[in-house]
Protein backbone atom coordinates (compact mmCIF):
# COMPACT_ATOMS: atom_id res chain seq x y z
CA UNK A 1 0.00 0.00 0.00
CA UNK A 2 2.72 2.44 1.02
CA UNK A 3 4.64 1.98 -2.54
CA UNK A 4 1.17 2.29 -3.90
CA UNK A 5 0.59 5.75 -2.72
CA UNK A 6 4.27 6.83 -3.49
CA UNK A 7 3.82 6.03 -7.08
CA UNK A 8 0.79 7.78 -7.27
CA UNK A 9 2.49 10.92 -5.75
CA UNK A 10 5.29 10.61 -7.78
CA UNK A 11 6.69 9.87 -11.09
CA UNK A 12 9.51 6.87 -11.19
CA UNK A 13 12.02 8.27 -14.21
CA UNK A 14 13.82 4.89 -13.72
CA UNK A 15 11.48 2.58 -15.30
CA UNK A 16 10.17 2.10 -18.96
CA UNK A 17 11.68 3.00 -21.93
CA UNK A 18 14.21 6.02 -21.93
CA UNK A 19 13.20 8.05 -24.60
CA UNK A 20 9.14 7.59 -24.08
CA UNK A 21 9.82 8.11 -20.52
CA UNK A 22 11.91 11.69 -21.02
CA UNK A 23 9.75 12.77 -23.71
CA UNK A 24 6.08 12.29 -21.70
CA UNK A 25 8.40 13.53 -18.84
CA UNK A 26 9.51 17.03 -20.41
CA UNK A 27 6.59 18.08 -23.17
CA UNK A 28 4.87 19.12 -19.90
CA UNK A 29 7.53 20.83 -19.21
CA UNK A 30 8.00 22.77 -22.15
CA UNK A 31 4.32 24.08 -22.38
CA UNK A 32 4.98 25.56 -18.61
CA UNK A 33 7.86 27.75 -19.23
CA UNK A 34 5.44 28.77 -22.41
CA UNK A 35 3.05 29.81 -20.38
CA UNK A 36 5.89 31.52 -17.74
CA UNK A 37 6.89 33.69 -20.29
CA UNK A 38 3.85 34.59 -21.46
CA UNK A 39 4.10 36.37 -17.78
CA UNK A 40 6.97 38.77 -19.28
CA UNK A 41 5.28 39.04 -23.25
CA UNK A 42 2.28 39.55 -21.69
CA UNK A 43 3.94 42.71 -19.68
CA UNK A 44 5.76 43.85 -22.80
CA UNK A 45 2.54 43.69 -24.91
CA UNK A 46 0.37 45.67 -22.69
CA UNK A 47 3.46 48.02 -22.06
CA UNK A 48 4.07 48.24 -25.63
CA UNK A 49 0.65 48.56 -27.21
CA UNK A 50 -1.48 50.05 -23.98
CA UNK A 51 1.08 52.93 -22.51
CA UNK A 52 3.87 53.38 -25.04
CA UNK A 53 6.80 52.05 -26.42
CA UNK A 54 8.44 54.25 -23.41
CA UNK A 55 7.05 51.63 -21.43
CA UNK A 56 8.21 48.99 -23.67
CA UNK A 57 11.92 50.08 -23.11
CA UNK A 58 11.67 50.55 -19.03
CA UNK A 59 9.73 47.49 -18.61
CA UNK A 60 12.63 45.57 -20.58
CA UNK A 61 15.37 47.45 -18.93
CA UNK A 62 14.21 46.75 -15.87
CA UNK A 63 13.80 42.62 -16.93
CA UNK A 64 17.86 42.47 -17.04
CA UNK A 65 17.77 43.20 -13.60
CA UNK A 66 14.88 40.91 -12.49
CA UNK A 67 16.99 38.12 -14.26
CA UNK A 68 19.19 38.21 -11.25
CA UNK A 69 16.66 37.57 -8.32
CA UNK A 70 15.48 34.82 -10.53
CA UNK A 71 19.21 33.79 -10.82
CA UNK A 72 19.09 33.04 -7.34
CA UNK A 73 15.50 30.88 -7.30
CA UNK A 74 16.69 29.08 -10.06
CA UNK A 75 19.47 28.27 -7.92
CA UNK A 76 17.27 26.67 -5.11
CA UNK A 77 14.68 24.76 -7.65
CA UNK A 78 17.40 22.83 -9.14
CA UNK A 79 19.48 22.45 -6.32
CA UNK A 80 16.30 21.16 -4.30
CA UNK A 81 15.21 19.18 -7.48
CA UNK A 82 18.79 17.21 -8.22
CA UNK A 83 19.18 15.98 -4.85
CA UNK A 84 15.58 15.32 -4.09
CA UNK A 85 14.97 13.46 -7.26
CA UNK A 86 19.19 11.33 -6.27
CA UNK A 87 16.91 10.58 -2.99
CA UNK A 88 13.94 9.43 -4.70
CA UNK A 89 15.76 7.31 -7.28
CA UNK A 90 17.57 5.47 -4.24
CA UNK A 91 14.29 5.44 -2.38
CA UNK A 92 15.36 7.59 0.72
CA UNK A 93 11.90 8.89 1.25
CA UNK A 94 12.80 10.38 5.13
CA UNK A 95 15.70 12.34 3.63
CA UNK A 96 14.25 13.39 0.74
CA UNK A 97 11.53 15.04 2.54
CA UNK A 98 14.35 16.79 4.71
CA UNK A 99 16.22 17.79 1.68
CA UNK A 100 13.07 19.74 1.06
CA UNK A 101 11.97 21.32 4.18
CA UNK A 102 15.56 22.25 4.27
CA UNK A 103 15.32 23.94 1.32
CA UNK A 104 12.21 25.93 2.15
CA UNK A 105 13.91 27.60 5.09
CA UNK A 106 17.09 28.11 3.49
CA UNK A 107 15.68 29.64 0.47
CA UNK A 108 13.73 31.86 2.82
CA UNK A 109 16.74 33.32 4.49
CA UNK A 110 18.15 34.35 1.10
CA UNK A 111 14.86 35.67 -0.08
CA UNK A 112 14.67 38.06 2.74
CA UNK A 113 18.19 39.00 2.10
CA UNK A 114 18.04 39.98 -1.56
CA UNK A 115 14.78 41.92 -0.74
CA UNK A 116 16.66 44.03 1.58
CA UNK A 117 18.94 44.20 -0.93
CA UNK A 118 17.43 45.09 -3.78
CA UNK A 119 15.34 47.70 -1.75
CA UNK A 120 18.39 49.73 -1.05
CA UNK A 121 20.52 48.84 -4.37
CA UNK A 122 18.18 48.80 -7.29
CA UNK A 123 18.13 52.69 -8.16
CA UNK A 124 21.74 51.98 -8.56
CA UNK A 125 22.04 49.25 -10.90
CA UNK A 126 19.93 51.48 -12.89
CA UNK A 127 22.05 54.26 -13.04
CA UNK A 128 24.66 51.54 -13.83
CA UNK A 129 23.54 50.56 -17.07
CA UNK A 130 22.97 54.20 -18.18
CA UNK A 131 19.29 54.26 -17.89
CA UNK A 132 17.73 57.25 -19.77
CA UNK A 133 16.27 59.75 -17.40
CA UNK A 134 12.99 59.86 -19.37
CA UNK A 135 12.12 55.95 -18.13
CA UNK A 136 14.40 55.63 -15.22
CA UNK A 137 11.13 56.66 -12.42
CA UNK A 138 8.97 53.58 -14.67
CA UNK A 139 11.90 51.57 -14.56
CA UNK A 140 12.47 51.97 -10.31
CA UNK A 141 8.83 51.06 -10.06
CA UNK A 142 8.60 48.18 -11.96
CA UNK A 143 11.15 46.93 -9.86
CA UNK A 144 9.92 48.04 -6.16
CA UNK A 145 6.76 46.07 -7.01
CA UNK A 146 8.76 43.18 -8.12
CA UNK A 147 10.97 42.97 -5.38
CA UNK A 148 7.31 43.03 -2.83
CA UNK A 149 6.98 39.64 -4.74
CA UNK A 150 9.94 37.85 -4.59
CA UNK A 151 8.75 35.69 -1.67
CA UNK A 152 6.88 34.33 -4.38
CA UNK A 153 8.94 33.78 -6.73
CA UNK A 154 10.90 32.08 -4.74
CA UNK A 155 8.97 29.48 -3.29
CA UNK A 156 7.35 29.01 -6.57
CA UNK A 157 10.76 28.22 -8.15
CA UNK A 158 11.30 25.82 -5.04
CA UNK A 159 7.58 23.97 -5.74
CA UNK A 160 7.90 23.57 -9.54
CA UNK A 161 11.60 22.23 -8.79
CA UNK A 162 10.06 19.67 -6.31
CA UNK A 163 7.17 18.61 -8.49
CA UNK A 164 10.08 18.06 -11.19
CA UNK A 165 12.11 15.88 -8.85
CA UNK A 166 9.29 13.49 -8.00
CA UNK A 167 8.72 13.43 -11.67
CA UNK A 168 5.27 15.60 -11.85
CA UNK A 169 5.50 17.60 -14.77
CA UNK A 170 1.87 18.18 -14.82
CA UNK A 171 1.09 19.81 -12.05
CA UNK A 172 3.05 22.51 -12.84
CA UNK A 173 1.83 22.60 -16.40
CA UNK A 174 -1.81 22.98 -14.97
CA UNK A 175 -0.72 26.00 -12.59
CA UNK A 176 1.05 28.27 -15.03
CA UNK A 177 -1.26 27.68 -17.65
CA UNK A 178 -4.16 29.11 -15.13
CA UNK A 179 -2.20 31.90 -13.75
CA UNK A 180 -0.90 32.76 -17.29
CA UNK A 181 -3.34 33.48 -19.20
CA UNK A 182 -4.92 35.01 -16.10
CA UNK A 183 -2.01 37.47 -15.72
CA UNK A 184 -3.09 38.38 -19.17
CA UNK A 185 -6.31 39.97 -18.17
CA UNK A 186 -5.30 41.10 -15.15
CA UNK A 187 -2.75 42.96 -16.70
CA UNK A 188 -5.44 44.35 -19.48
CA UNK A 189 -7.79 45.32 -16.51
CA UNK A 190 -5.61 47.72 -14.78
CA UNK A 191 -4.13 49.17 -17.57
CA UNK A 192 -6.34 49.48 -20.18
CA UNK A 193 -9.51 49.51 -17.34
CA UNK A 194 -7.96 51.06 -14.97
CA UNK A 195 -5.68 53.37 -16.27
CA UNK A 196 -2.99 52.47 -14.36
CA UNK A 197 0.87 52.72 -15.76
CA UNK A 198 3.81 50.68 -15.33
CA UNK A 199 2.55 50.03 -11.86
CA UNK A 200 -0.39 48.21 -13.59
CA UNK A 201 1.77 45.61 -15.29
CA UNK A 202 3.99 44.89 -12.45
CA UNK A 203 1.18 44.64 -10.09
CA UNK A 204 -0.92 42.50 -12.17
CA UNK A 205 2.68 39.90 -11.91
CA UNK A 206 2.65 39.95 -8.21
CA UNK A 207 -0.75 39.02 -8.11
CA UNK A 208 -0.67 35.88 -10.13
CA UNK A 209 1.93 34.82 -9.20
CA UNK A 210 1.24 35.15 -5.81
CA UNK A 211 -1.78 32.75 -6.24
CA UNK A 212 0.31 30.47 -7.87
CA UNK A 213 2.69 30.16 -5.37
CA UNK A 214 0.41 29.70 -2.72
CA UNK A 215 -1.61 27.07 -4.34
CA UNK A 216 1.53 25.24 -5.64
CA UNK A 217 2.78 25.01 -2.11
CA UNK A 218 0.00 23.54 -0.93
CA UNK A 219 0.05 20.89 -2.82
CA UNK A 220 3.25 19.92 -2.58
CA UNK A 221 2.80 19.36 0.80
CA UNK A 222 -0.27 16.99 0.16
CA UNK A 223 2.21 15.24 -2.33
CA UNK A 224 4.31 14.83 0.77
CA UNK A 225 1.32 13.16 3.14
CA UNK A 226 0.76 10.21 0.55
CA UNK A 227 4.51 9.52 0.40
CA UNK A 228 5.30 7.43 3.36
CA UNK A 229 8.61 7.57 4.72
CA UNK A 230 9.90 4.40 7.17
CA UNK A 231 11.44 7.22 9.52
CA UNK A 232 10.15 10.63 10.68
CA UNK A 233 11.89 13.81 8.77
CA UNK A 234 13.90 16.10 9.99
CA UNK A 235 12.88 19.84 9.69
CA UNK A 236 16.42 20.80 8.76
CA UNK A 237 20.09 19.19 7.91
CA UNK A 238 23.32 20.98 7.71
CA UNK A 239 24.34 18.30 5.75
CA UNK A 240 21.52 18.31 3.24
CA UNK A 241 22.05 22.16 3.08
CA UNK A 242 25.64 20.91 1.94
CA UNK A 243 24.48 18.97 -0.78
CA UNK A 244 22.09 21.15 -2.21
CA UNK A 245 24.14 24.36 -1.69
CA UNK A 246 27.03 21.97 -3.83
CA UNK A 247 24.50 22.04 -6.68
CA UNK A 248 22.47 25.41 -5.94
CA UNK A 249 25.69 27.70 -5.77
CA UNK A 250 27.20 27.52 -8.73
CA UNK A 251 23.70 27.94 -10.45
CA UNK A 252 23.06 30.65 -8.94
CA UNK A 253 26.22 31.87 -9.97
CA UNK A 254 26.05 30.70 -13.25
CA UNK A 255 22.54 32.32 -13.84
CA UNK A 256 24.04 35.44 -11.65
CA UNK A 257 26.57 35.70 -14.47
CA UNK A 258 24.33 34.96 -16.91
CA UNK A 259 22.82 38.18 -15.71
CA UNK A 260 25.33 40.79 -15.19
CA UNK A 261 26.63 39.95 -18.38
CA UNK A 262 23.38 40.74 -19.86
CA UNK A 263 23.57 43.82 -17.36
CA UNK A 264 26.59 44.92 -19.23
CA UNK A 265 24.85 44.23 -22.63
CA UNK A 266 21.84 46.18 -21.62
CA UNK A 267 24.04 48.93 -21.03
CA UNK A 268 25.55 48.81 -24.22
CA UNK A 269 22.39 48.63 -26.21
CA UNK A 270 21.25 51.25 -24.01
CA UNK A 271 23.71 53.81 -25.93
CA UNK A 272 22.00 53.42 -29.07
CA UNK A 273 18.81 55.07 -27.88
CA UNK A 274 15.64 54.42 -27.32
CA UNK A 275 14.12 52.57 -30.30
CA UNK A 276 17.23 50.09 -30.86
CA UNK A 277 16.52 49.74 -26.87
CA UNK A 278 12.16 49.06 -27.50
CA UNK A 279 13.32 47.02 -30.44
CA UNK A 280 15.84 44.72 -28.61
CA UNK A 281 12.93 44.64 -25.37
CA UNK A 282 10.25 42.79 -28.10
CA UNK A 283 12.77 40.68 -29.25
CA UNK A 284 14.64 39.72 -26.53
CA UNK A 285 11.62 38.63 -24.63
CA UNK A 286 10.80 36.14 -27.86
CA UNK A 287 14.15 34.95 -27.61
CA UNK A 288 14.32 34.19 -23.79
CA UNK A 289 11.24 32.25 -24.38
CA UNK A 290 13.46 30.03 -26.83
CA UNK A 291 16.11 29.98 -24.52
CA UNK A 292 14.25 29.05 -21.33
CA UNK A 293 12.11 26.62 -23.15
CA UNK A 294 15.27 24.86 -23.51
CA UNK A 295 16.95 25.32 -20.29
CA UNK A 296 13.48 23.68 -18.48
CA UNK A 297 13.69 20.86 -20.97
CA UNK A 298 17.47 20.53 -19.69
CA UNK A 299 16.44 20.86 -16.09
CA UNK A 300 13.77 17.85 -16.84
CA UNK A 301 16.83 16.17 -18.50
CA UNK A 302 18.78 16.99 -15.29
CA UNK A 303 15.90 15.20 -12.89
CA UNK A 304 15.92 12.23 -15.20
CA UNK A 305 19.59 12.05 -14.84
CA UNK A 306 19.62 12.26 -11.20
CA UNK A 307 16.69 9.93 -10.34
CA UNK A 308 18.68 7.36 -12.51
CA UNK A 309 22.09 8.25 -10.86
CA UNK A 310 20.30 7.19 -7.36
CA UNK A 311 19.12 4.03 -8.89
CA UNK A 312 22.27 3.12 -10.40
CA UNK A 313 21.25 3.10 -13.56
CA UNK A 314 23.95 4.68 -15.94
CA UNK A 315 22.90 3.63 -19.41
CA UNK A 316 19.32 5.21 -19.00
CA UNK A 317 21.55 7.98 -18.60
CA UNK A 318 23.15 7.95 -22.02
CA UNK A 319 20.28 7.26 -23.80
CA UNK A 320 18.26 9.84 -22.09
CA UNK A 321 21.03 12.31 -23.52
CA UNK A 322 20.47 10.92 -27.01
CA UNK A 323 16.80 11.31 -26.62
CA UNK A 324 17.15 14.76 -25.32
CA UNK A 325 18.78 15.76 -28.27
CA UNK A 326 16.28 14.49 -30.92
CA UNK A 327 13.38 16.27 -28.56
CA UNK A 328 14.69 19.38 -28.38
CA UNK A 329 15.95 19.21 -32.64
CA UNK A 330 12.34 18.10 -32.78
CA UNK A 331 10.93 21.52 -31.14
CA UNK A 332 13.75 23.78 -33.39
CA UNK A 333 12.60 23.03 -36.59
CA UNK A 334 9.08 24.99 -36.81
CA UNK A 335 10.32 27.68 -33.91
CA UNK A 336 13.71 28.64 -36.42
CA UNK A 337 11.53 28.74 -39.23
CA UNK A 338 8.83 30.67 -37.48
CA UNK A 339 11.11 33.51 -36.11
CA UNK A 340 13.12 33.57 -39.47
CA UNK A 341 10.33 33.77 -41.79
CA UNK A 342 7.34 35.47 -39.23
CA UNK A 343 9.66 38.00 -37.42
CA UNK A 344 8.58 41.08 -38.78
CA UNK A 345 4.78 39.93 -37.41
CA UNK A 346 6.29 38.48 -34.18
CA UNK A 347 8.14 41.84 -33.38
CA UNK A 348 4.68 43.53 -34.42
CA UNK A 349 2.87 42.01 -31.42
CA UNK A 350 4.71 44.27 -29.05
CA UNK A 351 4.89 47.75 -31.23
CA UNK A 352 3.54 49.63 -33.75
CA UNK A 353 4.39 50.45 -36.99
CA UNK A 354 5.62 53.77 -36.43
CA UNK A 355 8.18 52.48 -34.48
CA UNK A 356 10.35 51.99 -38.04
CA UNK A 357 13.58 51.78 -36.03
CA UNK A 358 12.98 49.23 -33.02
CA UNK A 359 11.15 47.18 -35.82
CA UNK A 360 14.09 46.33 -37.95
CA UNK A 361 16.18 46.13 -34.87
CA UNK A 362 13.74 43.35 -33.53
CA UNK A 363 13.72 41.23 -37.02
CA UNK A 364 16.93 41.56 -37.03
CA UNK A 365 18.12 39.96 -33.98
CA UNK A 366 15.43 37.40 -34.36
CA UNK A 367 17.06 36.52 -37.87
CA UNK A 368 20.73 36.15 -36.87
CA UNK A 369 19.78 34.51 -33.59
CA UNK A 370 17.27 31.78 -34.66
CA UNK A 371 19.14 29.65 -36.69
CA UNK A 372 21.72 28.67 -33.82
CA UNK A 373 19.17 28.01 -31.77
CA UNK A 374 20.00 23.99 -32.81
CA UNK A 375 23.52 24.93 -31.32
CA UNK A 376 22.23 26.15 -27.73
CA UNK A 377 19.94 23.48 -27.04
CA UNK A 378 22.65 21.13 -28.24
CA UNK A 379 24.78 22.91 -25.24
CA UNK A 380 21.73 23.03 -22.59
CA UNK A 381 21.19 19.19 -22.95
CA UNK A 382 24.52 18.28 -22.22
CA UNK A 383 24.53 20.40 -19.30
CA UNK A 384 21.38 18.80 -18.31
CA UNK A 385 23.11 15.67 -17.81
CA UNK A 386 26.15 17.53 -15.76
CA UNK A 387 24.29 18.94 -13.77
CA UNK A 388 22.30 15.75 -12.83
CA UNK A 389 25.17 14.05 -12.42
CA UNK A 390 26.52 16.56 -10.15
CA UNK A 391 29.84 17.54 -12.30
CA UNK A 392 29.01 20.91 -11.52
CA UNK A 393 32.25 22.56 -11.95
CA UNK A 394 32.90 21.44 -15.87
CA UNK A 395 28.90 23.11 -16.72
CA UNK A 396 29.96 26.39 -14.78
CA UNK A 397 32.97 26.53 -16.86
CA UNK A 398 31.52 25.81 -20.00
CA UNK A 399 28.61 28.55 -19.04
CA UNK A 400 31.24 31.06 -18.13
CA UNK A 401 32.88 30.38 -21.44
CA UNK A 402 29.41 31.69 -23.05
CA UNK A 403 29.09 34.64 -21.14
CA UNK A 404 32.23 36.08 -20.95
CA UNK A 405 32.62 35.86 -24.44
CA UNK A 406 28.93 37.38 -25.12
CA UNK A 407 29.98 39.79 -23.56
CA UNK A 408 33.21 40.86 -24.63
CA UNK A 409 32.29 40.61 -28.46
CA UNK A 410 28.85 43.00 -27.73
CA UNK A 411 31.19 45.39 -26.56
CA UNK A 412 33.94 44.87 -28.94
CA UNK A 413 31.76 44.87 -31.95
CA UNK A 414 29.30 47.33 -31.59
CA UNK A 415 31.89 50.18 -31.36
CA UNK A 416 32.42 48.97 -35.41
CA UNK A 417 30.55 49.55 -38.57
CA UNK A 418 28.30 46.58 -37.18
CA UNK A 419 26.65 48.75 -34.75
CA UNK A 420 23.89 47.28 -32.54
CA UNK A 421 23.71 44.24 -35.19
CA UNK A 422 27.52 43.60 -33.84
CA UNK A 423 26.23 42.85 -30.29
CA UNK A 424 23.63 40.63 -31.91
CA UNK A 425 26.00 38.87 -33.69
CA UNK A 426 28.20 37.98 -30.27
CA UNK A 427 25.22 35.32 -29.26
CA UNK A 428 25.95 32.65 -31.91
CA UNK A 429 29.58 32.65 -31.69
CA UNK A 430 29.33 32.24 -27.57
CA UNK A 431 26.90 29.31 -27.73
CA UNK A 432 29.22 27.69 -30.47
CA UNK A 433 32.46 27.92 -28.70
CA UNK A 434 30.15 26.82 -25.02
CA UNK A 435 28.49 24.05 -27.13
CA UNK A 436 31.75 22.08 -27.62
CA UNK A 437 33.12 22.35 -24.16
CA UNK A 438 29.80 20.98 -22.84
CA UNK A 439 29.25 17.96 -25.66
CA UNK A 440 33.05 17.34 -24.75
CA UNK A 441 32.67 17.42 -20.93
CA UNK A 442 29.47 14.83 -21.38
CA UNK A 443 31.67 12.53 -24.19
CA UNK A 444 34.44 12.46 -21.15
CA UNK A 445 32.26 11.20 -18.67
CA UNK A 446 33.75 7.24 -17.54
CA UNK A 447 30.32 6.18 -16.74
CA UNK A 448 30.05 2.53 -14.72
CA UNK A 449 29.56 -0.20 -16.82
CA UNK A 450 28.03 -2.45 -14.07
CA UNK A 451 24.39 -1.50 -12.55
Amino acid sequence: MKEKNRREAAKDLTVGEPRAVLWKFCIPLFGSIIFQQLYNIADSFVAGNFIGSDALAAVGNSYEITLIFIAFAFGCNIGCSVIVSQLFGAKRYSEMKTAVYTTLIASGVLCAFLMLCGILFCGSLLHMIHTPADIFADSKLYLDIYILGLPFVFYYNVATGIFSALGDSRTPFIFLACSSVSNIAVDILFVAGFGMGVDGVAFATFLCQGVSCILAIGVVFRKFREIQAEDRAAVFSWKLLGRISVVAVPSILQQSFVSVGNIIIQGVINGFGIDVMAGYSASVKLNNMVITSFTTLANGISNYTAQNLGAGKYSRIKEGFQAGIRLVWTICVPIVLLYFIASKYLVSIFLDASGIQAMNTGILFLRILSPFYFVISVKLVADGVLRGAGFMKKFVIATFTDLTLRVVLATALSKTALGAAGIWMSWPIGWGIAMVMSVMFYKGIQWRDKE
